[in-house]
């Protein structure tokens, strides 16, 4: 081989293999377009997630639906001391008639109780007290703020809350609307100091009350066996002015405080949008602020303490609303659903009315609430209701009861009859049932 071929072979097998260049765009355009991939398929993968993860969990662990809520009708209900026989009330009322002032007095003059049978009769209900105390809870709304100085501080308001019942998966507690309504946070304390978050379920404009709720596993174990549920009773009772009652909540205004005394009146009336209800008034000394329960001696609840219908005068004597007047709107309340609105003031035509001035039998309209769907479809003043779609309303009651049991947004053809030319004349006006605001 020569030498130039040699330098030839030597020349090709010092050649180098260059790499081929890096491109730094599209290297970039590629890891930028990987990322974004990425991130678009995290999204879906979490939206996916999120959206099915209910439906799987349902389908695996089926959740029960809550348990409606029904409380007894208090139409239907009595007090032990009403539930007399015929034979046993002749009896009763001849014994009334027997008794005259001085054998009453004499009667009277023969009792007499010393130190130590006071002390009996309060530790009995002192009992009785503690064992109400055990459906009450303190409720507590918490609301952050900021002053002047740009300083964060909490604002709390605090009322009386009662145990109503559980659905099955939630506590049901009623509590005063205008103290939970604007709270950021809800804590509930039991009687044994265990507390609890809790959330509105349902509240009313009109009555000033709602329902709180707290999921049955925000509750440790030991609290929930333990827990005691409200004993509603009857308002409707006749002997029920001047009967004993122990207020138990908040009666002098702070929480865990006891009073006792006795119902003194029961006739006096609450005019309300598409209600009436009656006061129960006491000659208990309390709060104007008062909040909680009125219990009889059977540690049954009559009354829920309200003073802000008291006259001047009273202010600061323990009165209470009717337990059996809020039965129906508790009822709903506690289920969640929401209350309709009319917005008529009203009462019963009287027999007086009817036969002398021939005013129908129905529920007379007082006066309408402003922009209220009465006043929007034309109810006027002095109107009386006979007829709430197909069923015949002869009272006030009958059509608060009527409005109550419809949904809101409900179209209704009201029978009205309108005085005209000195006698009524019929006349029907659809009506879709609003909201109370």
């Amino acid at each position: 081989m020569s030498d130039l071929e040699k330098n030839q072979d030597s020349d090709f097998m010092s050649e180098r293999i260059k790499e081929r260049p890096v491109n730094k765009k599209k290297l970039l355009r590629r890891t930028i377009i990987t990322a974004s991939m990425a991130v678009i398929f995290g999204l879906i993968a979490c939206l996916t997630f999120l959206v099915l993860e209910p439906v799987f969990s349902n389908w695996l662990y089926p959740e029960e639906e809550p348990e409606i809520i029904e409380l007894p009708d208090a139409t239907d209900e009595m007090l032990p001391e009403d539930m007399l026989t015929e034979e046993e009330i002749q009896i009763e009322e001849e014994t009334e008639v027997k008794l005259e002032e001085e054998q009453i007095e004499q009667i009277l003059s023969g009792v007499q109780l010393d130190l130590e049978d006071y002390k009996e009769i309060y530790e009995s209900l002192g009992s009785l007290a503690k064992e109400a105390e055990k459906s009450v809870a303190t409720v507590t709304s918490v609301t952050s703020d900021v002053d002047w100085f740009n300083n964060t501080y909490e604002n709390k308001g605090v009322t009386s809350g009662l145990v109503i019942a559980d659905n099955g998966r939630e506590l049901l507690i009623l509590a005063e609307k205008k103290v939970i309504e604007n709270g950021e946070t809800i804590l509930v304390t039991f009687w044994n100091g265990t507390q609890a978050e809790a959330t509105v379920k349902q509240s009313d404009a009109n009555t000033g009350l709602a329902v709180i709720a707290i999921p049955l596993s925000g509750i440790d174990r030991e609290t929930r066996d333990n827990m005691v549920y409200a004993n509603l009773g009857s308002s409707f009772s006749k002997s029920i002015v001047g009967s004993p009652v122990i207020a138990v909540g908040s009666p002098l205004g702070n929480s865990n405080s006891v009073c006792y005394g006795v119902v003194t009146s029961m006739g006096t009336p609450i005019h309300l949008n598409d209600a009436n209800y009656y006061l129960m008034t006491t000659d208990i000394y309390g709060s104007i602020n008062a909040s909680g329960i009125l219990i009889n001696l059977q540690g049954q609840v009559i009354g829920i303490l309200n003073n802000s219908y008291n006259s001047s005068d009273t202010e600061n004597l323990v009165s209470a609303i009717g337990i059996s007047d809020l039965k129906k709107v508790i009822e709903k309340l506690s289920n969640g659903q929401e209350l309709s609105y009319l917005g008529v003031y009203g009462t019963d035509v009287t027999m007086e009315a009817q036969q002398q001035l021939g005013v129908p039998r129905g529920a007379y309209v007082t006066s309408i609430a402003l922009d209220s769907p009465a006043m929007n479809y034309g109810i006027q003043s002095g109107d009386v209701i006979t007829g709430f779609g197909e069923i015949t309303i002869v009272s006030y009651t009958d059509l608060t009861n009527a409005i109550l049991n419809t949904p809101p947004e409900t179209t209704i053809t009201l029978t009205v009859q309108r005085q005209s030319v000195g006698e009524y004349q019929p006349m029907e006006l659809d009506v879709e049932l609003g909201k109370p605001e």
